[in-house]
């Protein structure tokens, strides 16, 4: 119970990102075509905050509407889709879920361009597509996704510089796996946060804008590795309603990066602070609970928010006694049709 393989599979990411950066320019090319009509994406799993943050990103860069697909429509209720001049982008880390590769399927049939992000180029999902952006992560062992999520970000942001201006550079690009392989090598943070969420039992976590997917995936990922109770949500959202749960035996994860969200976070956070929430903050500021370096876009804050994210499930988990690399009750590859 020493989440040895979730570990290792962490301690990848940054060659895996190496591998991606090394590609970049031939990932883009291969993405070129049309100005879509709209896009749709199409993901399940932890690939579906992957599929989140496309939504906000590729929305932004291409100023066209991009929509979450519900794939049950196809599946389940025989939906005909019309997607001529669409973009229909399905992300798998396996490529298997039979539900993923028969709705992608589906689009391409109904006139959408179709491009699969997985790791595997041999699978159905892969297969079936007009292009294949191969993760190139190599297999991960344990059951909480950790490289392939990374590098579903990444290769969401690369699909977005297929479609217009994004607000990075090649530098940005250059620097990251040195910075994710830096904050790897810090702990320690995360290991002070697990101790400071001591026996809690259920967390919120709030993000806002393109962090908001970390702090979705930062949900799943403690419920996955410890089964903790904990939800994640917009931040604009968790007032909607859900704040009367925040009491002071709840804890807060608020994730945030430097940017028009911020401040709503924070805002969000100081609120309940003041009402006697335990907040952990998850933040590329000086102070933070778990930090992470300043001065990247703010989309590419993705990547080092969820390192962090990671290392506070893994040692929650390992606090607890617990083996983070197989939950009880799941498997590498859902079934769902």
């Amino acid at each position: 119970m020493n989440g040895a393989r979730m570990s290792a599979d962490m301690a990848a990411q940054p060659e895996v990102l190496r591998r991606l950066v090394e590609r970049r320019g031939e990932i883009v090319a291969s993405l070129a075509g049309p100005e879509p009509a709209g896009i749709v994406v199409v993901a399940r799993g932890s690939s579906d905050y992957a599929a989140i943050f496309a939504r906000y990103l590729l929305e932004a860069v291409g100023g066209r509407p991009v929509a979450l697909a519900a794939p049950s429509l196809v599946t389940l209720y025989g939906g005909e889709p019309r997607l001529a001049g669409w973009l229909a982008l399905g992300i798998s880390q396996s490529g298997r879920t039979p539900e993923i590769a028969t709705v992608l399927e589906r689009y391409r049939a109904a006139g959408a361009r179709t491009v699969a992000l997985t790791n595997d180029p041999a699978s159905p999902l892969a297969g079936g597509a007009d292009a294949h952006v191969e993760l190139a992560a190599g297999e991960e062992r344990a059951v909480p996704a950790t490289k392939t999520f990374t590098a579903q970000l990444a290769a969401v942001a690369l699909v977005a510089e297929a479609l217009g201006e994004v607000p990075w550079s090649a530098g940005d690009w250059e620097g990251l796996p040195a910075m994710v392989e830096e904050l790897l090598g810090d702990p320690g943070p995360a290991e002070r946060a697990a101790e400071d969420l001591g026996d809690s039992e259920e967390l919120i976590s709030v993000g806002r804008g393109y962090l908001m997917c970390v702090a979705l995936e930062a949900a799943l990922k403690l419920r996955e590795a410890t089964g903790v109770r904990a939800e994640g949500w917009s931040a604009a959202d968790f007032r909607h309603g859900p704040v009367t749960v925040a009491r002071g035996d709840i804890p807060l994860l608020a994730v945030s990066a430097a940017g028009p969200a911020a401040a709503d976070v924070e805002e969000l956070a100081e609120r309940l602070e003041r009402t006697g929430t335990r907040v952990v903050r998850l933040a590329d500021t000086p102070g933070a609970s778990l930090p992470y370096p300043a001065g990247l876009a703010e989309p590419l804050c993705t990547l080092p928010a969820t390192i962090r994210a990671q290392q506070l499930a893994l040692a929650l988990a390992l606090r607890r006694g617990l083996d983070p690399d197989e939950p009880p009750g799941l498997g590498k590859v859902t079934p769902t049709t």
